[in-house]
């Protein structure tokens, strides 16, 4: 089945296939984002990447440059960084955002995933610096995506409710939010959101999208950096089993998830279990640090496709397998 249409995102991003990697937060390292890169698609750094985010002492521009250089001595390829994209006035005061920006292009590394609010200010800092920007709003919308497009954001992501990692707030599907935003904007729009095989893919694509943005898949491949207990934990969980722990977040029925839901159910708010959620060591203490019970596993709704743990570039070729 031949379903390209065009090259647009290939060609923004000097990519060889139209497939970004999440940034997954805790679950990025250099070695596991090269990997994605020299598979073809976009290795994407994201918060808390690599072994030095344990480590309090080091500057929070010093691990993203040490984790960047490596990424240079494992591929010539392109790669992204993640940035936390704040409503407008807050990126002012905040350390992590202004940092970010500094360190990556200090670096030489021009393709930012701003992920949040529609932020203007940022977005014509990364422009005029000769910045390529794929936005995600957490919760898309047709008029924030106008708003981007208007901004100088070269990608639009689609997140639909299916997707692992903090949810949208509104319970649109992939499938329904991708052509919805597609008719909204002229320029390239990513489908994210429980694409872990190539049916999503070709899905994704028959409504308009022109990439696939992929979390869940690829936490469960040879290099990505969680724990060997993860990632079997999300080969062994179906899609039945999830529980919502809060409003923003969905597990694998890991012991402390099952507790978690329970708060969440008798009443407490969002916030009032995000922060217990925080408490308890948030993604790293079950997914990086392999303390299942301890902690919650965060996936995509279509986690019964993935069968079992593969390399970066076999699935990479897998997802991407009709653009060969």
């Amino acid at each position: 089945m031949n379903i390209k249409i065009n090259k647009r995102v290939e060609d923004i991003l000097g990519i060889k296939y139209p497939i970004i990697q999440a940034p997954l937060n805790w679950l990025t390292d250099a070695k596991f984002v090269a990997a994605v890169s020299e598979g073809g698609g976009l290795g994407v750094l994201g918060f808390n990447a690599g072994p030095l985010a344990k480590d309090k002492t080091t500057s929070i521009e010093d691990r993203l440059r040490s984790e960047i250089r490596e990424i240079r001595v494992l591929t010539d390829k392109p790669f992204g960084i993640n940035l936390y994209s704040p409503q407008e006035g807050m990126e002012k005061d905040n350390v992590f955002v202004r940092s970010t920006l500094d360190v990556a292009f200090e670096e030489d590394v021009k393709i930012i995933v701003a992920v949040g609010e529609v932020n203007k200010n940022i977005f014509k800092e990364i422009k005029d610096r000769g910045g390529i920007i794929i936005f995600r709003e957490l919760t898309p919308t047709v008029a924030s995506a106008k708003i981007a497009e208007e901004s100088g954001v070269d990608l639009i992501v689609a997140t639909g409710y299916d997707e692992g990692g903090h949810i949208p707030q509104r319970q649109i599907g992939t499938f329904s939010i991708v052509p919805t935003i597609v008719d909204a904007v002229d320029i390239p729009v990513i489908a994210a959101g429980g694409i872990n095989d190539i049916r999503g893919v070709r899905a994704a694509f028959s409504l308009g999208a022109e990439g696939v943005y992929v979390g869940t898949r690829f936490i469960v491949s040879e290099e990505n950096p969680a724990s060997e207990e993860a990632k079997q934990d999300i080969i062994n969980s179906k899609a039945e089993d999830l529980l919502l722990v809060s409003g923003l977040q969905r597990s694998t029925p890991t012991k402390s998830a099952v507790e978690l839901a329970e708060i969440y159910n008798s009443g407490k708010s969002t916030d009032e279990v995000e922060q217990e959620i925080n408490n308890r060591g948030g993604l790293r203490t079950g997914m990086l640090d392999g303390k299942i019970s301890e902690g919650i596993v965060s996936v995509n709704t279509a986690i019964d496709t993935i069968k079992e743990k593969k390399t970066v570039k076999r699935i990479v070729d897998e997802l991407m397998a009709d653009f060969q």
